[in-house]
């Protein structure tokens, strides 16, 4: 595992999709195996899964078919790391810059931030709520939703998919499970 610090995953992106999930970094399993949302534990895949995103509960090792269901996955920092605690604010905020730019690029209808604190130091908003934001990436609405990482225990699974089901609906796809 302390192999994987620093190592990237590739993102899970097309042009035009209609949700563009971003985690705020890979950890170091997920780095290890080289696909997204990868350590046991994590409830990105069960939440979208519940939620109606995808016909069936996909394994991380199948992250690249999320884009037949208009989904991607990026990351606000690209480096691997144990936590997202080790990440300085700096890089955070130059993550957001990179974010910034790939959306407009691939102009996503929403762009879904995963993770509370990241979003609020990368895009300088401290008081940032959960659900859609009044600001627009590029085209993209934003959205901030908790991390689902199995560490963070203050949102549970039935939390996540109903946080899940709402961007769903916002970005008006159908229910798939």
């Amino acid at each position: 595992m302390a192999a994987a610090s620093g190592k990237t995953v590739p993102d899970v992106i097309g042009r035009d999709l209609s949700v563009l999930f971003c985690g705020i970094n890979p950890g170091l399993y997920t780095a290890a195996v080289g696909h997204h949302f990868a350590r046991p534990g994590n409830r990105f895949w069960l939440a979208l899964h519940g939620s109606g995103f995808t016909d069936r509960l996909l394994s991380p090792f199948e992250d690249a078919e999320l884009v037949r269901f208009g989904v991607g996955i990026t990351n606000l920092v690209r480096r691997a790391t144990a936590t997202a605690a080790e990440l300085p604010r700096n890089e955070i905020s130059q993550g957001a810059r990179a974010l910034h730019s790939l959306a407009v690029e691939q102009r996503p209808a929403i762009l879904v931030v995963l993770g509370m604190g990241a979003f609020r130091t990368a895009f300088s908003q401290p008081r940032a709520v959960l659900g859609p934001q009044a600001e627009r990436i590029g085209e993209a609405t934003v959205w901030l939703l908790p991390n689902p990482s199995g560490l963070q225990a203050r949102y549970q699974l039935p939390d996540l998919v109903t946080l899940f089901e709402h961007v769903r609906e916002a970005a008006a796809l159908p229910r798939r499970s």
